[in-house]
């Protein structure tokens, strides 16, 4: 038994809501009243946290639970043009809140067309699954952790990995708090992707300490970059990966960078039509619901 874990504020209310349509979409009836959801938020109020209590019982999901809860004081905030501090309460969860063997951290920004649990099954003991970061790929190699490689040349190459998903026995969440804490007091002038950079530092400290492993490289259909988007304004996508911007094998897709697919803005490739489709039978079920605040209606339209 799994739950998914998700950290959301209000500005990322509506497109959270759109990952757990998505998410039980991806399960079949079977497993969703066996999986459970578990949020952490800063700032949600009472009626917006029942209707995502509201929204979660009409997907089917077996079991509901929030938290309010603050970031860490120590959080690092470098890149800030469309992430605030509230990405760091996903070293928030614990093992009493989360109530089940395993958790899947997912980010808000995120669209699962497929059972994205089955990683669990292949999951070593005392590891975190993560995906390799398309734009990021090594130490060294890449605007992550800017300094680490001079002053640690050792870790040259090491793999980088992307934090907006996660797969673990809940077990291993104390660990990571304490890992990370200590990240961020001994490492603090290498953070630049926040959060992200403060997790991968945490599993190369252990690494540098003893030979540890602690990050578990899940496939990468498990997280997926949507590039289209970037690629609809220029090619600079391709001096960081050679992949197809499409690929039809995705499990989850993961639409990184300011450009998000509820933005009528944004360039509408076929990953963010696909994304829209699901937003809108969000509001759908949100209209049905009775929760008739979160009007979506005009980005789902955008086109």
């Amino acid at each position: 038994m799994f739950a998914f874990g998700l950290c959301v504020d209000r500005r990322y209310l509506l497109p959270s809501l759109v990952t757990l349509t998505s998410l039980a979409d991806s399960l079949t009836p079977r497993n969703r009243t066996q999986a459970a959801v578990r949020i952490l938020t800063p700032d949600l109020s009472r009626g917006e946290a029942r209707l995502m209590a509201d929204l979660a019982k009409r997907a089917g999901f077996g079991s509901f639970r929030l938290r309010r809860q603050s970031p860490p004081s120590g959080a690092v905030m470098a890149d800030t043009a469309y992430i605030t501090d509230t990405a760091y309460l996903r070293f928030g969860f614990d093992t009493r809140f989360v109530d089940r063997p395993y958790l899947i951290y997912v980010d808000g920004d995120t669209l699962a067309v497929d059972d994205i649990s089955t990683p669990l099954a292949s999951l070593p003991p005392g590891r975190l699954g993560v995906v390799h970061d398309d734009f990021n790929p090594a130490i060294g190699q890449s605007k992550a952790l800017p300094g680490l490689a001079e002053d640690q040349p050792q870790l040259v190459g090491r793999p980088y990995y992307n934090g907006g998903m996660w797969w673990l026995a809940t077990a291993l969440l104390p660990h990571i708090h304490t890992g990370v804490r200590t990240a961020l007091r001994t490492g603090a002038r290498y953070i630049f992707h926040n959060d992200q950079d403060a997790l991968n530092l945490w599993a190369l400290n252990r690494w540098a300490q003893d030979g540890t492993e602690v990050l578990h490289r899940v496939p990468d259909r498990f997280n997926t970059f949507e590039l289209g988007r970037f690629l609809e304004r220029s090619n600079w996508v391709r001096r960081y990966t050679l992949r197809p911007a499409e690929r039809s094998d995705a499990a989850l897709v993961h639409y990184v960078g300011s450009q998000k697919p509820w933005l009528p803005s944004c360039p509408p490739t076929p990953d963010v039509r696909l994304y829209r489709t699901c937003l809108a039978r969000t509001v759908r079920q949100l209209d049905r619901l009775g929760h008739h605040s979160v009007d979506g209606a005009e980005f789902a339209e955008a086109s």
